[in-house]
């Protein structure tokens, strides 16, 4: 989807020829001399349309109006979230229409934030899957009209668009790394294999300051990454190990490492998972999903900042060689680790990429996966899971979520909660009960990431969503680039971090 930014009021977006006109109109709406201007009034003096977030009203053929169809659609006070609001509602109102472009312009200023929103939502809304589905549909085919409109081409005018050209221009590349996040995350599991998401992200190393390294199965045996071993020996499809690096600062900069869980299919291994909704195992790589949407935003926006991303991928499978509870394998920190569920799988491939991490004397580690059902039923679909052993980043990924509209909530790491890992087998069971569930899976991982600031994010209710809107999300691909984007001044100010380890990424030193 190509986006534009152009200045526009309402005289020049009266008179500019497109097939489809969006109008965001924010309450104290004060009307011109324009055709959009007197279609607006006569709409709110007969009460069909009001400008409460969500409100739209359509029309075709509106008079002194060059585009064919006209949504006008309220954004209430005009903030971020009412207007992500409107613009999906008003792109739903054009559902089943032929036009393949469309302007979306502001009634009257909009704010970076809003631009943000609209830029980010549009592209959002007009997102349309198709890797797995056949080019042709039947004749007749009813499903046609549910599909979003399949714009290509899309203008977004603001009376004060210069002012807003990088705003605008970080939005686009956002929207970028969310889609492809998205595309991966919704592709089924023989489409996504290990190797196809090594595949992916080599293509991503095209770009200037990418550069990527797949490790396979004898590389990651040598490096001793037992825990990750072990949950791919289930499986026929091989594992990989990916090593994405963005080197937009100096070599002297320690670099911020993101950790995506890339189980491509979760059945849960021995411990089977029930049939239904199993299909949706398939987002269990989300996490690797949305460092793959990170990549190819850094690649385009070219911060100045260093980043790694990791990506431990494999399948979780039930076969006869598979994991079984009671297992105890040793994980590449040298710790030992009883599996009680085998379905608790992602902690186990996280542990040893957190550990990988250390090589690189990272200035911050974020781990990103679909862990627990536990911070679904704790935050549902809204909040990603937080967790963090340090305050500042705590705060700097808090404040990257709220600015991206991308939210996340802290929780909490009390140390009592790491009793329930206690066995008498091991150095640490995977699961700890159901109580606190996701609190005991972060605790989990806390043990390895005991070198670095580290925080968690638990996206197993914002990744995906399920239901006739089933799909991807892309989260929380805005938020780590905001937060990434916040760093640029700050990491280029903090003193030299200790001599930086160079080894190669398959050699080296265990742990």
């Amino acid at each position: 989807m190509h986006l534009e930014l152009r200045p526009l009021r309402l005289a020049e977006a009266a008179a500019g020829k497109t097939p489809a006109l969006i109008v965001l109109v924010a309450d104290g709406f004060e009307p011109g001399d324009d055709a959009l201007s007197a279609l607006i009034e006569r709409a709110r003096g007969s009460e069909d349309f009001k400008t409460e977030a969500g409100s739209v009203l359509s029309s075709y053929g509106a008079a002194r109006v060059a585009a064919e169809r006209v949504v006008l659609a309220g954004v209430g006070d005009g903030s971020a979230a009412k207007v992500r609001k409107a613009v999906g509602a008003a792109v739903g109102a054009l559902k089943g229409s032929p036009a393949k472009a469309l302007t979306l312009c502001f009634a009257q200023s909009a704010d970076e934030g809003a631009l943000r929103a609209a830029t980010l939502a549009l592209a959002d809304a007009c997102y349309v899957y198709a890797a797995t589905k056949s080019r042709k549909k039947p004749k007749g085919d009813k499903d046609k009209a549910k599909e979003p409109p399949r714009i290509t081409d899309a203008v977004i005018g603001v009376p004060e668009a210069e002012a807003l050209r990088e705003p605008f221009r970080q939005a686009v590349a956002i929207a970028s790394g969310v889609r492809e996040a998205r595309e991966w995350a919704n592709r089924p599991a023989n489409h996504a294999t290990p190797t196809m998401l090594g595949e992916a992200a080599r293509a991503l190393a095209k770009a200037p300051r990418v550069s990527c390294e797949v490790l396979g199965p004898k590389e990651v045996a040598r490096l001793g990454m037992g825990s990750f071993q072990a949950v791919a020996q289930g499986s026929k499809e091989e594992l990989r190990f990916i090593v994405l690096r963005y080197e937009g600062a100096a070599k002297s900069q320690a670099p911020v490492v993101l950790v995506g869980k890339g189980i491509t299919f979760d059945t849960g291994g021995v411990s089977l998972k029930p049939a239904p909704e199993m299909d949706e195992m398939k987002f269990d790589m989300s996490g690797a999903a949305s460092v793959l949407g990170v990549f190819r935003t850094l690649g385009e926006l070219k911060p100045a900042v260093n980043v790694v991303g990791l990506i431990p991928a494999c399948e979780n499978m039930p076969d006869g060689g598979a994991l079984k509870p009671g297992d105890v394998v040793t994980s590449m920190s040298g710790q030992t680790i009883e599996v009680l569920n085998t379905d608790a799988e992602g902690r186990l491939v996280l542990c040893d990429a957190l550990t990988y991490a250390e090589r690189f004397k990272p200035r911050a580690v974020i781990d990103i996966a679909t862990l627990t059902g536990a911070c679904v039923i704790a935050l549902g679909g809204v909040r990603s899971g937080l967790f963090a052993s340090d305050d500042g980043l705590a705060d700097a990924l808090l404040a990257a979520g709220d600015r991206a509209g991308d939210l996340c909530w802290r929780l909490p790491l009390d140390d009592d909660y790491a009793e329930a890992l206690k066995t008498n087998f091991a150095d640490v069971a995977n699961v700890g009960g159901r109580p606190a569930g996701a609190v005991t899976a972060a605790k989990f991982l806390q043990r390895f990431a005991s070198e670095f600031a580290w925080a968690h994010l638990d996206i197993a209710g914002t990744a995906w969503k399920g239901g006739a809107a089933k799909g991807a999300t892309g989260r929380p691909v805005g938020l780590l680039v905001h937060y990434l984007l916040g760093q640029e001044g700050v990491a280029a100010a903090e003193p030299k971090p200790a001599k930086a380890a160079r080894r190669k990424s398959g050699k080296g030193k265990r742990g």
